[in-house]
């Protein structure tokens, strides 16, 4: 079955236009033009993955995502204004997966897409991966720290995944972002550091398991 997307986008031509294209790339789409409308269905449980505008009306993208957020961990691409670095830490801080900025192409859209997505992993590297008190299963998409489950958005879950894939050495930004976003990291972008500090809060005194290293990248101990 193919996998169910929510586009949300108060631009009814573009939504359209998107709309096709996924489409014709294999993906079930229904659009929306409003925010309030965009929380309300992405909370129904029938979307694999939500793409929101920032700017729409009714609730904006933002407000949008953060009702999302309280009750739902479904991915979440944000559309952003390009340039508009305010809206995409925000919306990164509040559990956006990613964003794509305005205007941008369907094919990059797409990329993103099947980026978040998650992929099914089987063999050995499926997991269970375990360091000390955190454990990690990539087959279930599921990661605890000290017995408790911890709420990881999508990306949040492919990045910690890289750092325990990698515990004990140094990762760098660009790998992280290549292999937990599916893209390059871009000039001045902040993605990676608003996930990683998402990460350290929901793991509390587990957070100084993660070590930064300036200039270089993310060092995840094995102690």
């Amino acid at each position: 079955m193919s996998a169910q997307v929510l586009l949300a986008d108060d631009d009814v031509e573009l939504a359209g236009m998107l709309k096709e294209y996924l489409e014709r790339e294999g993906f079930g789409v229904a659009t929306v033009h409003d925010g309030e409308a965009a929380a309300r269905l992405a909370l129904s449980g029938g979307y694999q993955i939500v793409v929101l505008d920032v700017m729409m009306p009714k609730v904006d993208g933002i407000e949008a995502l953060r009702q999302i957020r309280q009750t739902s961990r479904v991915p979440v691409v944000m559309l952003t204004a390009r340039g508009d670095d305010i809206d995409r830490i925000v919306g990164l801080e509040l559990g956006a997966d990613d964003y794509v900025p305005k205007p941008s192409t369907p094919r990059e859209l797409v990329a993103r897409l099947r980026a978040i997505l998650p992929r099914a992993k089987t063999g050995a590297s499926g997991g269970p991966l375990e360091i000390g008190s955190l454990i990690l299963w990539p087959e279930k998409r599921r990661a605890q720290w000290r017995g408790h489950d911890l709420a990881l958005t999508s990306i949040e879950f492919n990045v910690l995944e890289v750092l325990m894939r990698n515990a004990g050495r140094v990762v760098s930004k660009h790998d992280i972002s290549e292999q937990a976003l599916g893209r390059p990291l871009a000039r001045f972008d902040r993605s990676i550091d608003v996930h990683l500090s998402a990460i350290r809060q929901k793991l509390g005194d587990g957070a100084r398991m993660i070590r930064t290293v300036r200039g270089l990248g993310y060092h995840l101990s094995r102690e």
